[in-house]
């Protein structure tokens, strides 16, 4: 097919899709909690059923992950995410408060565009669409052109699903052909109401510069403390097991391990008895050049990749073939220090301090230069340095004493269930939430009268010369403020300019 047909084609499309579904979605806007739960809980049934096969897709298409893993993202993103949002109030009243008179109604936000990254595919594709249609919206899917076919594929399930339930499929739509045209205009189409965006930074930039209300998801780098009061095998076996799922592939996957000097060596000894391999200095300089581009963003080639196939990629020939985890001791942070930077595989930087207070300022160095408003983790028995930490470094979740991995997405913590992770502001994202069907419906307060015009006059204090007559204060704050000769000064400034 020729590139121009091509683009016109799923430009065409596009437009087709967001029709059907903003249709669909008018229809559904109207439907109650019961007919709601009905369609979702068919959706996540389906992602159970067919979690084995689109996990093992998802391997097979992208060469990302492990498939065993990948079944169990597909499980959380159907069954977990159903379980945990079922009961949520996302139609009708949702709150009154007849003291002040205000009743919220949750209102759906329209048609949804879901941007579906290569990493997780299929588990993203299942657990936003379930959040989408928790809210009474409607979604469209921009798959990842390397994901394309087990993306295609998850749909087709769910829109199955969604059939067998009475629902109308049309409420779930994706793009066959998918371009950067296609995706530009799903998500600055007149008719899109929001954008999730989860995918690499490029893509978070353009979904905010859309033109469209927008939840991007930026890049995760996240270190992990390790106290001197840390259950320490447990504390390595826990980041061990969350930086080999399905081969460091989820964003809030541990990038780095800081500890005191006190215990760095008890810590490198028992990383090395769980399977961690401890670079030499030639080996993390010809690791260094391989994990980033000229450009210095990721190799593509290591991600979700065992540390053995990256060990082979990058030639290194003395890694043993017991190493789960490949570990580069590293003393900076920044550009020429490509260890301090995202590694989706398993690949951790090892970085020692002085004093906890100096290793939080590393963790918070690592942060603020890629990864800022994501996630850590800490592995201690001292709240005091929980608080510390959440007080200095700039994340959206402090995770404790459980796999970054699995507790970043609210698997092994009591965060909402979610693909997607807002970065809030220090982030560039729109939220600090791990997003949920909260995140994608409006709210309509209905506020009742309780004063008329002269009770409010009434209520407003009255200042003359400075006193304020209806205050037991002894004068107002503007009291000694000329206001006339400060409007004054500044219409004399715009007539002289």
């Amino acid at each position: 097919m020729h590139s121009l047909d091509k683009d016109l084609m799923s430009m065409q499309e596009v437009r087709d899709l967001i029709a059907r579904s903003k249709k669909a979605q008018l229809a559904f806007a109207d439907r109650d909690h019961a007919y709601v739960d009905r369609i979702i809980k068919s959706i996540a049934d389906a992602g159970v059923r067919n979690a084995e096969r689109l996990g093992k897709m998802a391997n097979e298409e992208t060469g990302f992950g492990i498939p065993a893993d990948k079944t169990i993202k597909n499980i959380f993103g159907s069954r977990v995410t159903y379980e945990y949002v079922k009961d949520m109030k996302t139609t009708g009243v949702i709150e009154e408060d007849e003291a002040a008179g205000v009743t919220t109604m949750a209102i759906p936000m329209g048609v949804i565009a879901g941007i579906i990254p290569s990493t997780n595919p299929t588990s993203t594709v299942l657990n936003n669409v379930i959040i989408s249609l928790k809210g009474r919206n409607s979604i469209v899917l921009s798959p990842h052109p390397s994901a394309l076919n087990c993306i295609l594929e998850t749909v087709k399930v769910i829109r199955q699903a969604i059939s067998e339930a009475g629902g109308d499929p049309d409420l779930v739509g994706v793009i066959t052909i998918p371009t950067r045209q296609a995706t530009e205009i799903l998500m600055s189409h007149h008719d899109t109401a929001m954008v999730i965006a989860t995918g690499g930074s490029a893509m978070v930039r353009a979904a905010y510069s859309s033109g469209t209300p927008a939840i991007g998801v930026g890049p995760g780098n996240g270190p992990a403390f390790i106290d001197k009061s840390a259950d320490l095998p447990l504390a390595v076996k826990r980041i061990m097991d969350s930086k080999t799922f399905d081969n460091g592939t989820i964003c809030a996957s541990e990038q780095s391990v800081v500890c005191v000097y006190e215990i760095a060596a008890a810590v490198e000894a028992e990383l090395t008895r769980q399977g961690a391999y401890f670079l030499s200095d030639a080996e993390k300089d010809q690791l260094g050049k391989f994990i980033l581009r000229a450009n210095g963003t990721m190799n593509p080639e290591i991600v979700g990749k065992s540390a053995q196939t990256v060990a082979q990629l990058a030639k290194l020939t003395n890694v043993p073939a017991t190493a789960r985890v490949l570990v580069a001791r590293e003393d900076g942070i920044g550009f020429g220090h490509p260890y301090s930077n995202e590694k989706l595989s398993p690949i951790l930087a090892f970085y020692t301090a002085e004093t906890y207070e100096e290793a939080c300022g590393i963790c918070r160095d690592i942060l603020t230069y890629e990864g800022a408003g994501h996630t850590m983790s800490m592995h201690t028995k001292d709240l005091d340095k929980v608080n510390y930490f959440a007080k200095h470094v700039p994340v959206a979740r402090l995770v404790v004493n459980t796999p970054a991995t699995l507790g970043g997405i609210g698997a092994s913590t009591g965060l909402v269930p979610a693909m997607t992770l807002g970065c809030g502001a220090i982030g560039g994202s729109a939220t600090s939430d791990n997003v949920g069907p909260m995140n994608l419906i409006n709210l309509c307060r209905i506020a009742v009268g309780k004063k008329e015009i002269e009770e409010v006059r009434a209520s407003a204090p009255v200042c003359r010369d400075g006193i304020c007559e209806t205050s037991t204060a002894a004068s107002c704050s503007t009291a000694s403020v000329d206001v006339d000769a400060i409007v004054q000064a500044i219409l004399d400034k715009l007539n002289r300019s």
